[in-house]
């Protein structure tokens, strides 16, 4: 079964749409195309993710995520002895 897709518009300040037409051509890709995967990117990504990306926590809050990330990822190299660090 062929699967149905949709068409959507996306408004965007002339300094954004600029930045757009400039990855499509170093990609060459075309507009929908850029767009129909990052739409599929950011709608696979977790809720942090999802929130980080589009901006909705503050300086603080992120500093504190990045801290517990940071924190978080040092305890699980410590805990699987023999795994390289990574660089």
């Amino acid at each position: 079964m062929a699967s149905k897709e949709l068409i959507m518009r996306v408004q965007l300040d002339s300094v954004a749409k600029e930045r757009l037409d400039q990855i499509c051509t170093k990609r060459g890709m075309t507009q929908i195309a850029l767009m129909s995967r990052l739409v599929n990117w950011f709608s696979r990504q977790d809720d942090l993710i999802q929130t980080i990306v589009v901006g909705s926590l503050s300086k603080e809050s992120l500093a504190a995520l990045t801290k517990s990330f940071l924190k978080k990822g040092s305890l699980e190299r410590a805990a699987k002895p023999g795994d390289a660090p990574e660089r």
